[in-house]
């Protein structure tokens, strides 16, 4: 018989929601009654909504227990340790029972995330246990060519996950067919939308695949140092990778003549990056390796000829990377029997906004987003109506109701206006005001411009201002057009990603939300009252008791009425708070 095993999520999300108090619980209580099991710090599991998680596996059956404190561990060490009886309305997965979120991992297929949420990430041996290593075992003790892996790669179908979408084997062929006795492998993880999220669970959950993801890069292209460009934002994710580039290193998969193959040596650092989102551009990135400014360059070259310090460079994302390692031990053919013709394997979501479930996902390639939205992720929170989807982050566009039968799909996602990206997928409901969003999406881009490229610099400055301007009420007959010329000229003009793509959510809310900005400039209102200052509050007399509770809390005395008599609002006066709609019990107050 097994051991029982405990696993607390012990990744960012976990941990600010209080999983190292129920740590420390369970500990203090194994330590003083001297029980013998195994418990275990892991990463993200990914059903964030219900942190903090503590999975309990015994004789081979699991029992994941979600939005765990302090008093309910005490119960689950007293039940379920000690007694082995499981406390079922805590349960949240387990394949004894059903449980009310069990379509949360329904449809899901873990592959870039198949040890996240399983092992101790600071435990070589745990990474060993789950294959770990045996994909670059299996090329060096087999003694499989170089082109023989790239093949690999190109055959799987996996693209770059990092928004570009680009072959990733095609990539690192092109990075091979450049020969120089200097080559570098680097891993960006300082994409700065909500699928950074991503890529920061898998460095907190999974180190190693992603070590040894670029260890197969390295040898592919005879790479000789390897850099992961981590922003500093990411403490715990630099923690765990530090720790286990020493882990590697010690076991002889980093270093000299790595696994005994002679000549092949190859090593990798951390560099901590100051958190631009222009960084996540591959030539601004490698600028700051370089200890430049994060500025892109133009290409070509592009980095497979002249990249890091002017030498042969492939870059790919964290994701991109940990899908590697299984994808050599396991064929080609594991990884693209899922997904379409043009868009194969899995892709992984950091879910968030207004939605039931939100958290990490990985699904299969060919998936509805609708499926993801209403099924995974359980639908729209306080039962509103569904309005939109942001996917792609900040350089995203929004996708609405109506295209939601869309697929997962790199080329299908495109053809809404919106972009893959790394995953970010920002739910929206009817309370969205989709001018406002682009607002803020744009207020983002524009502040992190690097400012080289005056289109980039200034043509996004001038889009915030009419943008700014329409959502205080003060937008003009020819705003809309002029938001699509610039919007033109910046895609057009601009030197790297980052400007390219910022004008997607202005471009995509027009598109389909066209009727919000004309209700914006033309009659002064926010549809979705979301607009602070196209807002007016007023008495419905007939609804109105005079109980004078809104005048009582009015901040600005705006609201005058003696009581039991009817009510006023001053609207000279009124600051728009919301305050005495939020207060009233009997709905007299009106919002248009």
């Amino acid at each position: 018989m097994e051991k029982m095993k405990v696993l607390i999520g012990m990744a960012s999300c976990g941990i600010a929601a209080g999983a190292s108090k129920v740590y420390d619980k369970i500990y203090a209580l194994k330590e003083s009654e001297k029980l013998d099991f195994e418990l275990v710090k892991t990463g993200c599991i990914g059903m964030c909504f219900r942190e903090p998680l503590v999975e309990i596996i015994e004789d081979g059956n699991s029992f994941l227990y979600g939005e765990i404190d302090e008093k309910k561990a005490v119960e689950i060490f007293e039940k379920h340790i000690k007694l082995s009886e499981p406390i079922k309305e805590y349960v949240v997965k387990t394949d004894l029972f059903e449980t009310k979120d069990d379509t949360f991992w329904k449809g899901q297929v873990k592959i870039a995330l198949r040890n996240c949420g399983v092992i101790d990430p600071e435990s070589i041996s745990d990474y060993e246990t789950q294959n770990g290593y045996n994909a670059i075992k299996k090329i060096l003790n087999e003694n499989i060519s170089q082109e023989t892996v790239i093949q690999s790669i190109i055959d799987s179908g996996l693209r770059g996950r990092g928004g570009g979408g680009f072959s990733t084997g095609m990539k690192w062929k092109f990075a091979f067919n450049n020969k120089s006795d200097e080559k570098y492998i680097i891993c960006n993880a300082d994409e700065g939308d909500p699928g950074a999220f991503m890529d920061r669970s898998v460095l907190e959950g999974d180190p190693h695949a992603v070590l040894e993801g670029m260890t197969i890069a390295a040898y592919a292209i005879g790479g000789t140092e390897g850099v992961i460009y981590c922003r500093a934002e990411y403490p715990l994710a630099i923690i765990r990778l530090n720790i286990a580039l020493a882990q590697a290193r010690e076991k002889g998969y980093l270093g000299k003549n790595i696994y005994g193959k002679q000549g092949f040596n190859f090593d990798i650092h951390v560099k901590e990056g100051a958190g631009a989102f222009v960084c996540g551009e591959e030539t601004a990135l490698m600028a700051s390796i370089e200890g430049e400014r994060g500025m892109p360059r133009r290409r070509p070259p592009f980095p497979a000829a002249s990249g890091l310090w002017k030498k042969p460079t492939n870059i790919n994302n964290v994701e991109t990377f940990a899908n590697v390692p299984s994808i050599i031990l396991n064929g080609a053919n594991s990884y693209n029997i899922y997904g379409t013709e043009k868009s194969k394997g899995t892709k992984v979501f950091a879910l968030t906004g207004k939605i039931n479930r939100g958290g990490l996902v990985e699904v299969p390639m060919g998936i509805t987003i609708n499926d993801v939205i209403f099924k995974l992720g359980g639908g729209i929170q306080d039962n509103k109506k569904f309005k939109a989807v942001q996917l792609g982050g900040p350089s995203g566009g929004c996708i609405p109701e109506h295209l939601t039968d869309t697929i997962v799909d790199y080329d299908s996602v495109t053809a809404t206006g919106a972009i893959m990206g790394s995953g970010g997928m920002v739910v929206m409901d009817e309370t969205t005001c989709m001018v406002d969003m682009a607002r803020f999406f744009l207020d983002f881009t524009q502040k992190e411009s690097c400012g080289k490229c005056t289109f980039c610099r200034i043509g996004t400055k001038r889009m915030l201002e009419i943008l700014t301007r329409i959502t205080e009420g003060e937008g003009r007959e020819g705003d809309i057009e002029m938001l699509e010329e610039l919007s033109v000229q910046i895609k057009d003009n601009s030197l790297c990603g980052l400007g390219q793509t910022a004008p997607n959510p202005v471009l995509t809310t027009i598109k389909y939300f066209r009727n919000e900005y004309e209700a914006h400039i033309h009659s002064k209102k926010c549809p979705a009252h979301g607009c602070k200052k196209l807002l007016t509050y007023t008495v419905v007399e007939d609804k109105c008791t005079g109980c004078t509770v809104c005048a009582k809390n009015c901040p600005v005395n705006a609201i005058t009425g003696e009581r039991k008599q009817k009510h006023l609002i001053n609207q000279e006066t009124c600051i728009k708070c919301g305050v005495c709609f939020n207060k009233c019990k009997f709905e007299a107050i009106k919002l248009s």
